[in-house]
């Protein structure tokens, strides 16, 4: 058997739930991909699913890391394993809502720059890819570090883990061009499951609102007939950002990734009620007014109000990016659905 080339594509985050997607799809593609894991059981975890789903990992080499230690916390000979690595994914990330500061900042804030200072010490570096924050990263003129006051305001304003996901944006954006490290932020909106499959692995953020909805306590949807929450199937995204190293030029590229078919907010949920079987909400509650009132009775956690809004978003770099790849959205109805079973089939993720 020939030996396995040293691999050009290093991925943080290798075993959350896009993390193992990209890895699938760059070994689907023939890529030599290194998957950076906690341990060996992880590891072990990783090369079974990628099994599950159809390729038996040959061409993947796994090293173990922590991106909240400068070098990422490689050993010398794991160091030496990637020096071949062109391509860096850092889609790793502490993702929940009500951590404190000192929960999210070592991974969110501090490992997006130890993942930055570590690409730039390999010497065949193409590009980095940071997976961002939903709606993260508008800012044109990012400003890190931010003063204490200014920092402990973000904290208190936007919750640990959204604040963090700003910060380390930043972070990465302002730092990057004096390192001479290519960077591009993918900033994605809520990743739904499979196209094909519904196959969900994350429940969090829409996927609470589902859950409420399954259990008939969703009686108010808050926000407005606009309110805006759009999503993005995971395969989508992970062909995404396969593809962006290959195709993004620039020192500097920022992409907001959407699905342009989601409906807003009200009629995905009716449509996702009409799908479960289940009443949708009778009518709608201004967010402000659901912020003022306990969360025993509303069931929302207060973090994932800030996501409930009626803009709209720039994709216009993304779009050009998709279509030069030959890329395409796969149908949103019945990926929306798909989800929906799936997630009610796993128990939204309780065991």
């Amino acid at each position: 058997m020939a030996p396995v080339p040293p691999p050009r594509i290093l991925v943080l985050g290798a075993t959350g739930f896009l993390g193992r997607w990209l890895v699938l799809e760059l070994l689907t593609r023939g890529e030599p991909v290194a998957a950076a894991v906690r341990d060996t059981g992880r590891a072990n975890a990783l090369r079974r699913w990628l099994h599950d789903h159809g390729t038996d990992g040959t061409a993947l080499t796994t090293v173990t890391a922590d991106l909240t230690r400068p070098g990422l916390g490689l050993s010398p000979e794991d160091d030496a394993r990637l020096a071949e690595v062109r391509d860096v994914h850092n889609l790793a990330a502490r993702y929940a809502f009500g951590l404190t500061r000192a929960q999210a900042e070592p991974a969110n804030v501090h490992g997006a720059l130890h993942t930055l200072h570590w690409s730039a010490t390999r010497p065949r570096l193409r590009r980095l890819v940071h997976l961002s924050g939903y709606r993260v990263g508008r800012d044109p003129q990012p400003r890190y570090p931010l003063d204490p006051s200014a920092t402990a305001a973000l904290y208190t304003s936007l919750g640990a883990y959204e604040a963090s996901k700003h910060l380390g944006d930043a972070a990465v954006r302002v730092t990057a061009p004096g390192l001479g490290v290519p960077l591009t932020t993918v900033n994605p909106s809520s990743v739904i499951g499979h196209s094909q499959t519904g196959e969900a692995g994350q429940y969090l953020g829409l996927a609470q609102l589902v859950h409420q909805l399954h259990r008939g306590r969703l009686p108010l949807l808050p926000g407005t007939r606009r309110t805006f929450l759009p999503v993005v199937t995971v395969d989508h995204l992970a062909r995404f950002l396969a593809a962006v190293p290959e195709h993004d030029r620039a020192p500097l590229t920022a992409h907001t990734v959407l699905d342009p078919a989601t409906p807003c907010l009200p009629d995905l949920i009716t449509l996702l009620a009409h799908h479960l079987g289940v009443r949708p909400p009778r009518a709608r509650i201004p967010v402000a007014l659901v912020r003022r009132l306990p969360r025993a009775l509303t069931g929302a956690d207060p973090e994932t109000l800030t996501f409930l809004s009626e803009d709209r978003y720039d994709t216009s770099s993304a779009d050009r990016l998709t279509s030069t790849a030959g890329l395409t959205h796969p149908p949103l109805t019945p990926a929306l659905t798909r989800w929906a079973t799936r997630l009610v089939e796993e128990g939204f993720g309780t065991p």
